[in-house]
């Protein structure tokens, strides 16, 4: 484990979101309504010293920016696993599973903290998410930094007991009950282990742990070729590209190149990178759809290929996309 940020040497599968830790201080939110999210009592009055107990409405809470202080007054009673994560991103989906299910097996003395990086962008720079999933600690308050995308059950199990173990050398060693639940071994349990991924879905996933990103993105043609229906493989090589593209490259230089030649497609494209990678979805697919008018001929195709690989990396149903597409649509035809 290391201190906030994580590194993202641990880099497997994630989507990168650098230029979030750029994004300008947004206007002071309102305050959290009293009594904690979800209405989770607020830490501080009876019951909230550390090692007490405490009853929750769920183990697993979904966490704003207005309601995290809530957060951080539980975790000096248990640690708070920090899941930032967003619907779009396909390995938050494949971890989130595993991330629920060790917190429940746990009863009580772990909670998890869902981090929504598309609506809370002062959690997002908090925690100095360069990249999703991301996954933090809160022991007494203290952020503590666990690791960067999608990992096996049983690295993360190990990271929950690394968690525990220093959430007691800091006196941080109670449990909480969810109101009205069964103890944990009364129940069965739930979810099955996640299935292996296919072996090019592997393959990629382990270059991407290298930093080798030009290998993933043959893996993940790979599978394409082998079937062209394999929408999972289709949204990895969009991350990748996304990934690969913007590797080297600083938030201020693609950003300077963009405003230097407004008409320049390629530094457009650059810079709605750049946009997607901070969960700016509207920005980039407004800026490159203002482009497509105004070039003609192959110079539109760059933009119609980049949208097309932003529409899968999204999700095709997310009403953004279905939006844009229809956009590029009456833009082309």
């Amino acid at each position: 484990m290391t201190n906030v940020p994580p590194t993202p040497s641990g880099l497997r599968g994630a989507v990168d979101l650098s230029s979030l830790v750029d994004r300008a201080q947004r206007p002071p939110q309102p305050p959290a309504p009293a009594g904690g999210p979800a209405g989770i009592p607020a830490a501080g009055g009876p019951g909230s010293e550390t090692g007490a107990d405490l009853t929750v409405p769920s183990l697993v809470l979904d966490v704003t920016d207005q309601s995290f202080q809530d957060v951080l007054q539980l975790s000096t009673i248990v640690p708070v696993i920090v899941d930032i994560w967003a619907e779009w991103c396909g390995p938050c989906k494949q971890l989130s599973p595993i991330l629920e299910q060790l917190t429940a097996e746990y009863d009580g003395r772990v909670l998890l903290a869902k981090v929504d990086a598309d609506t809370n962008p002062q959690l997002v720079q908090a925690f100095q998410a360069q990249s999703i999933p991301t996954v933090a600690a809160l022991i007494g308050g203290r952020p503590l930094g666990l690791f960067v995308g999608a990992l096996p059950e049983a690295q993360v199990r190990d990271v929950y007991e690394q968690v525990l173990a220093a959430a007691a050398e800091n006196g941080v060693s109670g449990r909480v009950t969810v109101d009205g639940a069964a103890p944990a071994d009364a129940v069965e349990q739930g979810e099955p282990e996640p299935e292996p991924l296919p072996p090019h879905h592997q393959a990629a996933y382990d270059a991407i742990e290298q930093g080798d990103y030009a290998t993933a993105i043959q893996e993940y043609k790979t599978a394409i070729a082998q079937d062209p229906h394999d929408q999972m493989a289709v949204a990895g090589l969009a991350q990748v590209s996304l990934l690969d593209r913007l590797n080297g490259h600083t938030a201020d230089e693609i950003r300077a190149a963009a405003a230097a030649d407004p008409s320049d497609v390629a530094a457009q494209l650059a810079v709605a990178d750049l946009d997607i990678s901070g969960g700016h979805v509207d920005d980039a697919f407004g800026r490159l759809l203002d482009l497509v008018p105004t070039v003609f001929g192959d110079a539109r195709e760059p933009l119609r290929v980049r949208l097309v690989e932003y529409f899968e990396l999204i999700g095709t149903e997310d009403p953004r996309v279905v939006a844009a597409r229809r956009r590029l649509a009456s833009a082309l035809y």
